[in-house]
Order: C-alpha cells, then sequence, then structure tokens
C-alpha cells in the first residue's frame, strides 16, 4: 500500500496493566483522522480476544455492536474493553472495536453501511485502525443522550438495534486515558524525494508540551483550532475556501482542480505542479504553505512506495493527507486540553522541516 503508515499496537486484558493476556498486532493504520482503536478479530490471537469482554447494553442484556464509517468504508464489530500499550504509555481499560468479531450474531444495519464493508485486514490492508484524531470519543455528547443516534452502537438482536452509549464506554482515543502526556501527539516524516522512496519511517510522540522533546512553545508551529472533529477551513489555488483536515490515514493530497488532467480520479500533470494552500484556523489564524501535485501513472510506475506529491480528486473538500506529511511536524492536541503556547485542544499544528 502507498503512503500507508503502519504501527504495532499491544492488547491485554483489562484491568490488569497491560501484564496479562498480551499480545502485540502489527501493521496496524495511523489514522490521525479517526478516533479510537480498532482491531480485526482475525489479528488477535484467541487467548488475548477471550480475555477483553464484549460490553453488555443494560436494557436488552444483548451485547454491544459498534459501526464506524471512513472515506473508504465502514467497519461492524463488537464493543470490548482492554488495556492497550503504546510504546511505554498504558490506556487502561479502553472500550475498543473487534471488527469482525463472532462474538456478534447480527449483520451491519443500513444505518452503518457505508461505501465498502471492511470486513478483513486483506480489504482494508492492514490489521486494524489507530485512530488518534483530536477527539476524545468516536461519537461523544450525540450517543450519550435518551434518544439513540444511528450509525454507532447498537445491541445485538437481529436486526441490531440502535441503543445510546455513555461517553465512559464509547470507543475512545487512547491517548486521552494516558496518565502522562495525554494531551495530544506529534507526528514526525522526514522529508523525501521529488520521485518518492522505498520506505519512510516517521515517529509518533506522545504528550504536547509536557516533556522536553514535545514543546510547542518556540516551535514556530502553526496553530489552526479546529471543531471537534479536527476540520477547519482552506483552499487549494484559486478553489473555493472549503472543509480542510490533515489526515495520515489518507493516503493522497486531495482536492477540487478541474484544470489538473486526471486518470481514474489521480492527478497526472504533464510536470509537476506548485499549489498554494490557503488554511484558516476557527481561531482565526491563517497561513499559507506549498504543496507539489506529480504525475501520478508514473509515480506508481516506479517501485517506491512513499510519495509527498500524489494527488486525487475530490469535491468540496480539502484533505491533506500523507503526502503533506513528509518532510513536517505535525502536531494534534486534544479537545479540552491545554499544550502551553496558549493552544488548548481541539487544534491541529505544523512545523515545516
Amino acid at each position: 500500500m502507498r503512503n500507508f503508515p503502519l504501527v504495532s499496537v499491544t492488547v491485554c486484558q483489562p484491568g490488569s496493566g497491560a501484564q496479562a493476556s498480551c499480545s502485540t498486532i502489527d501493521n496496524v493504520l495511523l489514522d490521525t483522522g479517526s478516533f479510537g482503536l480498532r482491531l480485526y478479530a482475525s489479528a488477535i490471537p484467541a487467548s488475548t480476544l477471550a480475555a477483553l469482554p464484549v460490553q453488555t447494553d443494560p436494557a436488552s442484556g444483548k451485547s454491544v455492536a459498534a459501526c464506524a464509517a471512513f472515506g473508504s468504508g465502514y467497519t461492524w464489530g463488537s464493543l470490548r474493553t482492554a488495556d492497550v500499550k503504546l510504546a511505554r504509555e498504558v490506556a487502561a481499560g479502553l472500550p475498543i472495536q473487534v471488527i469482525a468479531d463472532p462474538a456478534i450474531a447480527s449483520q451491519a444495519p443500513a444505518s452503518c453501511v457505508w461505501n465498502t464493508a471492511l470486513t478483513s485486514p486483506a480489504v482494508l490492508g492492514a490489521n486494524g485502525i489507530l485512530g488518534v484524531g483530536v477527539a476524545r470519543y468516536d461519537c461523544g455528547t450525540a450517543c450519550a443522550g435518551s434518544t439513540p443516534r444511528a450509525g454507532y452502537y447498537y445491541a445485538d438482536s437481529g436486526p441490531a438495534t440502535p441503543i445510546s452509549m455513555p461517553l465512559a464506554n464509547q470507543v475512545a482515543n487512547p491517548v486521552a486515558l494516558f496518565p502522562i502526556d495525554n494531551n495530544g501527539l506529534i507526528v514526525d516524516m522526514p522529508a523525501i524525494a521529488a520521485d518518492g522512496a522505498p520506505t519512510a519511517t516517521g515517529t509518533v510522540t506522545f504528550g504536547i508540551g509536557t516533556q522536553a522533546n514535545n514543546l510547542l512553545a518556540g516551535a514556530g508551529a502553526t496553530v489552526l483550532a479546529t471543531d471537534r472533529w479536527g476540520n477547519f477551513s482552506g483552499s487549494v489555488g484559486n478553489g473555493s475556501t472549503v472543509q480542510t483536515f490533515m489526515d495520515s490515514g489518507s493516503n493522497t493530497l486531495s482536492f477540487e482542480d478541474w484544470s489538473i488532467v486526471q486518470d481514474s480520479g489521480f492527478y497526472v500533470p504533464a510536470s509537476p505542479l506548485k499549489r498554494t494552500v490557503t488554511l484558516s484556523g476557527t481561531n482565526g489564524v491563517n497561513a499559507t504553505t506549498n504543496v507539489v501535485i506529480g504525475n501520478a501513472d508514473a509515480l506508481f510506475a516506479s517501485l517506491n512506495f512513499a510519495f509527498s506529491n500524489l494527488g486525487t480528486f475530490i469535491a468540496q473538500t480539502v484533505d491533506l493527507g500523507l503526502p503533506f506529511f513528509y518532510g513536517r511536524r505535525i502536531y494534534y492536541g486534544l479537545e479540552g486540553m491545554s499544550s502551553g503556547a496558549g493552544a488548548t485542544g481541539p487544534y491541529v499544528a505544523y512545523v515545516q522541516r
């Protein structure tokens, strides 16, 4: 998979301090555009899966099923609890989604279905998704009220029935449950050549302004306040100002530009094109930066898998995917959490390398 950042996570029996029935799951997609850990049941060894309890709906006594929608499709599975370890940080008692879990008998309801059914690691291209964007929960207060909201949580009752879910039981951003370094994270990716690279190795640093290696103050970062889902405003070239976000889980620079030649949705200009990106945070901060769009056909013909100039067409949205991350340090401040330098989440920030 091109521009597909993968990490490892360790899941353990909840309440064990990440010490019992643990398994490390490799090849999990790092996704700063979603919220919460979602792993395929088939990727979790049976002994560990058996140690992760399935949540139960108090009203019906049925197991809880969880749904999540992404740009490429949707996931359907159980709502379980685990202690989750990321490097040396532990999120204790974290609600997670286990995709394609045989513990769930019902099929995904119509209110969950979107685009492609991401039913297996082969379909997604990874063993799961680690959502570490700016939100603390995958739904939030909209799912915690007395009226159930379709598209998130269901009683496994055939057919599945939407249910409400208190915040403490919702699929949650693991960073928010760390005892320290829990106010956000930083993604660092190296700059790469215009014709790409076979691989690219970056780092994820937890916490912002909590340690000497994660300072925001004095870094010269552009800080853009966002809505609770990480969205702000932006435009590319002479395009309209539209919803914009920075998403490591997207493998291209996606925006609307009818002047660039396309091939199956990918931009294929005869020669590389530079475009100015204008960004506007909800805090009134405005900034400009540049991106370069290369010929996708030529890039795909190479043996490389990391590209900083791979672009696709998308209407009325600017999605600054992983190509935008190369050569930049990008910060994600969690909602309601202070990071110093006058920055309180939700926000994104970046430093050009």
